[in-house]
């Protein structure tokens, strides 16, 4: 069995943008985008995971497939193993969570991640793109990753720190994070088991969560930078890009 599903989290009640999924990009709901754009990569079938009826009827209006989900979930990946664990667990051993807030990551960006997971013996895939200058490294709202080995096209090096911000980042190679996972389903079950970790709670970062658990988490190389929206501003930005 080699079969992949992309499972996208999406829920209203997020702190810093409520109803963020349901803003409207040029006509059309920023969750809606990000589904078309998983459809797009062609590497599995596309769910979108949510606790809320708005976003549920939005994504089958729209021609998706949503599952109903509980409403608390520590976190996004929580969510997913829901969806996974209840319809897919005989089907599926690959799973991808993309988040529901980059309406233009690349389609080719999903479908290299699966690649690599298919080539490579990891726990988590996840991908990340070059930093363009000091205000992304020096942006909390931009997650950066420390890695093994220099990131080529080809390449799955080992992530060895995830973070927000940090003093001292001189001779590391560092890049920037973007926010798609992609487990293997026996990783995937081991994951949701473990208790929130201290440094998933203190950078808000639910991927340390793995790290602090020693589960193998390597990154891929990402050619594009899809813009993960935050705030109003962000969502200016990305009518423009998408247009």
């Amino acid at each position: 069995m080699k079969n992949t599903a992309i499972i996208i989290p999406s829920r209203l009640g997020a702190k810093r943008f409520p109803n963020k999924p349901l803003v409207k990009i040029n006509g059309l709901p920023m969750i809606v985008h990000v589904m078309n754009r998983a459809k797009e990569s062609q590497v599995g079938d596309v769910f979108v995971a949510t606790p809320d009826n708005n976003i549920f009827n939005v994504i089958n209006e729209n021609g998706g497939n949503a599952i109903l989900t509980k409403l608390n979930h520590a976190s996004g990946s929580d969510r997913i193993y829901e969806v996974y664990s209840k319809h897919l667990k005989n089907n599926v051993d690959l799973v991808i969570n993309l988040q529901g807030d980059m309406p233009n990551i690349e389609p080719n960006s999903i479908s290299r991640l699966e690649q690599l997971m298919r080539k490579n013996q990891c726990d988590i895939g996840t991908l990340a793109s070059i930093i363009k200058n000091n205000d992304e490294i020096n942006d909390p709202n931009i997650v950066k990753v420390a890695v093994d080995h220099e990131l080529k096209k080809d390449t799955f090096s080992l992530a060895r720190d995830f973070f927000r911000t940090r003093k001292k980042i001189e001779k590391q190679k560092i890049y920037h994070h973007l926010g798609i996972y992609a487990f293997t389903n026996i990783a995937l079950t081991k994951y949701v088991q473990l208790s929130r970790s201290k440094l998933e709670i203190e950078r808000n970062l639910e991927q340390m969560r793995a790290m602090e658990n020693n589960l193998l988490i390597k990154v891929g190389l990402s050619e594009s930078t899809p813009t993960g929206i935050d705030t109003e501003e962000d969502i200016k930005k990305i009518m423009k890009e998408i247009k």
